[in-house]
C-alpha cells in the first residue's frame, strides 16, 4: 500500500502496490496474486525516500471500491506518465487527467466512504473523498500550507465495455482535480530545492524554494537536477514574482529532450539549452550560469563546482565556477565567522568567539554597549560585526554604536511612546546593511526601516498592521527581500513572512511589507523565529495541543525533515545562514546553550537574547 493509505473498511481492498526498498528485492516479489484481500502495509515512516511504491493495474471485473482505492494507490506511485492510474479510468479521463496540475496534501491518506448511485440521467457511483487539508502544491511547483480544513472531494464511476466487449467494467471517469495525496505520501515522493533569482535591482541572490519529485518525474520522465533547472527557467513563484528578475531570456528552456543532467568526473555541469538564449552577452550569461550555480550547487549526489551553459548547436556559451559564486551572495559580508553575542546579567553585550577553545571563556564588546555605559535590553549586530543596534531606556529608545572600537553612547535613532511591553522590538538587519524595528505602541504600531543603519527611519508601509495586530518580534533575511515576523493579536502570536517590495528614489525611498503568508499554521502559537538558511527558519513554538519544541520549518511552510532534540524551559532562538554554525538558545535553566552537530545540547555562558550577526 501507500505510505499512509488505509484499508477501506466498507468492502474489499484493491490490489495493494508492491513495496520495494533500494535493496534487494524481496524473495516471493517476483509476481504477485491477482485475486483475494491485501492487508493494508506501512510501507514506510513518513518522509521515507528509500521506499518505492509500485502500483499495480486493476484486476478482471473489479469491484468498485477495488477501483477507487486501486487509484488512490497508484497516485502515490511514480510510474512514467502515471500509466498505471490511468488504467483505472476511461479513456477519455485517462487522456483529460493532468496529475501535474496541482497537487493536494491530507493530513493523512484520502478517505473514500462507501460509494452511491447518481440520478438515471447520469448513471454511476460516486464515492465521497473526506480529509483534513494541509496544503496545497501548485503547477509552478510552489508549496502553499493551511490551517487543517476538512477536505471534500469525489471519485465518479462509469461502467464500460470490456477489452474483449463481452462484459461491462467499472471506470473512474470523474477523478479529483491532480493529486491528492497523504503527508507521508508527499514526502517520500517530493523533496524541497531552493531555486534563486536575483533581487530586484541588484546582483545579489534569493532563495525561492519549491518542490519537484525525489525520482524521475512520472510526467516529463525528468531525473531531480534536470526537474530543477526546469523550474527555475520556468520563473519564480507568483508570491516571489514581484521583488526578484531572472536573467534568463524569456522562453528560454532546456534543449529539447533533455531529461537528465549529471555532472562529469570534475564536478562539472553541462546545461544545454534552446535556441532563446543563443545569443545572450557574457555579462548576462555570467549571471544566468550563477544562478543555475547556486540553484544545482548543493543538490546533485556530486557536488556540482562549475557551470557550463551550452547554446542550441552545443556550443560554449558560457562557464561559472565556485570561486566566482561570492560576487552574487545574498549578503557580502558572508563568509566571515559569525561569532554569538548574547547580553549579560548586567545588561551588557558580550560576544562568544565561534572558535574559541574555552566555550565558557567571554569578553565584553567595546564601546558603549559592553562598557556598561547604558543597559541594553535587546540588540541585533551588523553582518559585518562592526556595529550593534541596541533597544534600551526598557524598550523606549533605539540606539546604533561600534562594537569594534570604543566610543560614546549616540543619542537614540528612534523613540517609542508606547507603555511598558509596547515599545520597540528587537531591531534586526538585513545584507543591505539597513536596520529594521519595529514599534509596538498600541496607539500608533508601525515598522521603521533606518537606510545603512544610521539614516533617517523610514516608515514602512503595512497595510496589515491594524485591527489590533502589532509586530512581536522581527527577523529580515540577508537578501532584504523578505521579512519574517511574530504578529501578536489577542492571546495569539503567529509567524509569516513578508514580501519586502521597495519602489521610490534614492532621495525618497517608498519600502512596503506586503503579501503576508502564514508559515506555521498548524502551531498554536510562535514565541521566537530566526533565519536558519536561504530559506529556513528556526522556530520556537508549539503545536496545538502539544509541548514547546524547537523545529526547523521552510519558509514556503513546509515543514523541515531536520529534527532538533528536545530542551526544557527554551525562551529563545538564534540561528546564523551558515548551517555549520551551531544552533543557540536562551533556557531558563541553563543559560545560553548552542548545540552542535553530533552532540546535545550544550551551555555555554549565562546570558539572555543569543543572537549571530543580522
Amino acid at each position: 500500500m501507500g505510505a499512509d493509505r488505509r484499508r477501506y473498511s466498507g468492502g474489499r481492498t484493491a490490489r495493494g502496490a508492491a513495496l520495494l526498498g533500494c535493496g534487494a528485492l524481496l524473495a516471493g516479489c517476483a509476481s504477485m496474486p491477482d485475486s483475494g484481500d491485501v492487508a493494508a502495509v506501512k510501507a514506510s515512516t513518513p518522509g521515507d525516500s528509500q521506499v518505492r511504491v509500485y502500483p499495480v493495474p486493476p484486476r478482471e471485473n473489479a469491484e468498485p471500491d477495488e477501483i477507487v482505492n486501486g487509484f488512490l494507490e497508484a497516485m502515490t506511485g511514480d510510474d512514467p506518465g502515471f500509466a498505471t492510474a490511468r488504467t483505472y479510468l476511461t479513456k477519455q479521463a485517462a487522456q483529460s487527467w493532468k496529475p501535474e496540475e496541482r497537487t493536494t496534501v491530507l493530513a493523512a491518506a484520502p478517505d473514500p466512504k462507501p460509494g452511491h448511485t447518481t440520478s438515471k440521467e447520469a448513471p454511476g457511483l460516486v464515492y465521497p473523498l473526506y480529509g483534513q487539508q494541509i496544503a496545497t502544491v501548485d503547477s509552478r511547483h510552489a508549496y502553499t500550507p493551511t490551517a487543517p480544513t476538512d477536505f471534500t472531494g469525489t471519485i465518479h464511476l462509469t461502467q464500460v465495455s470490456s477489452p474483449d466487449g463481452k462484459n461491462k467494467e467499472w471506470r473512474i471517469d470523474g477523478p479529483p482535480q491532480g493529486l491528492v495525496l497523504g503527508e507521508s505520501d508527499f514526502q517520500r515522493n517530493y523533496r524541497s530545492v531552493n531555486k534563486y533569482y536575483f533581487a530586484s535591482g541588484r546582483n545579489r541572490v534569493v532563495a525561492d524554494p519549491v518542490y519537484i519529485r525525489q525520482r524521475q518525474d512520472p510526467v516529463t520522465r525528468m531525473d531531480p537536477v534536470a526537474q530543477t533547472v526546469k523550474a527555475l527557467l520556468e520563473g519564480p513563484t507568483d508570491w516571489l514574482e514581484p521583488v526578484v528578475d531572472s536573467r534568463f531570456p524569456t522562453g528560454t528552456a532546456l534543449k529539447k529532450d533533455v531529461t537528465s543532467l549529471t555532472p562529469d568526473d570534475q564536478n562539472t555541469l553541462k546545461v544545454p539549452l534552446n535556441d532563446k538564449a543563443d545569443d545572450v552577452g557574457r555579462e548576462r550569461c555570467l549571471k544566468m550560469a550563477a544562478q543555475l550555480l547556486f540553484t544545482v550547487g548543493d543538490l546533485a549526489s556530486t557536488r556540482v563546482e562549475e557551470v557550463v551553459l551550452l547554446r542550441s548547436d552545443g556550443s560554449l556559451l558560457c562557464a561559472l565556477g565556485e570561486r566566482q559564486k561570492e560576487d552574487f551572495m545574498p549578503d557580502p559580508t558572508a563568509g566571515l565567522p559569525e561569532n554569538l553575542y548574547f547580553i549579560d546579567g548586567r545588561g551588557q553585550l558580550a560576544k562568544l568567539e565561534v572558535a574559541a577553545k574555552d566555550i565558557g571563556r567571554t569578553e565584553h564588546v567595546p564601546g558603549p554597549f559592553g562598557n556598561g555605559a547604558v543597559r541594553v535590553d535587546e540588540v541585533a549586530v551588523a553582518r559585518d560585526e562592526r556595529y550593534a543596534a541596541a533597544v534600551t531606556s526598557g524598550g523606549r529608545e533605539l540606539r546604533m554604536a561600534s562594537i569594534s572600537s570604543e566610543g560614546q553612547l549616540p543619542e537614540p535613532i528612534v523613540r517609542s511612546g508606547g507603555r511598558p511591553g509596547e515599545r520597540l522590538s528587537a531591531p534586526s538587519w538585513d545584507g543591505r546593511g539597513d536596520l529594521w524595528v519595529a514599534d509596538r505602541d498600541a496607539a500608533k504600531p508601525r515598522l521603521l526601516m533606518i537606510p545603512g543603519g544610521s539614516g533617517e527611519p523610514l516608515t514602512v508601509t503595512t497595510p496589515w498592521l491594524r485591527d489590533g495586530v502589532r509586530v512581536k518580534a522581527l527577523r529580515v533575511s540577508e537578501d532584504g527581500a523578505r521579512v519574517a515576523l511574530l504578529l501578536e493579536k489577542g492571546d495569539r502570536t503567529t509567524l509569516h513572512i513578508g514580501r519586502v517590495e521597495r519602489s521610490g528614489t534614492v532621495a525618497q525611498p517608498l519600502v512596503a511589507v506586503a503579501d503576508l503568508q502564514s508559515v506555521a499554521p498548524r502551531m498554536e502559537s510562535v514565541t521566537s523565529v530566526s533565519w536558519a538558511g536561504p530559506s529556513r527558519l528556526v522556530v520556537l513554538g508549539k503545536l496545538a495541543g502539544g509541548v514547546q519544541q524547537v523545529r526547523y520549518i521552510q519558509t514556503d511552510g513546509s515543514t523541515s525533515v531536520t529534527g532538533v532534540p528536545g530542551l526544557n524551559q527554551v525562551k529563545a532562538v538564534g540561528a546564523a545562514n551558515d548551517d555549520r554554525v551551531p544552533l543557540v538558545a536562551a533556557s531558563t535553566d541553563d543559560g545560553i546553550v548552542r548545540l552542535q552537530a553530533g552532540v546535545n545540547w550544550q551551555p555555554v555562558a549565562k546570558g539572555t537574547s543569543p543572537v549571530y550577526p543580522g
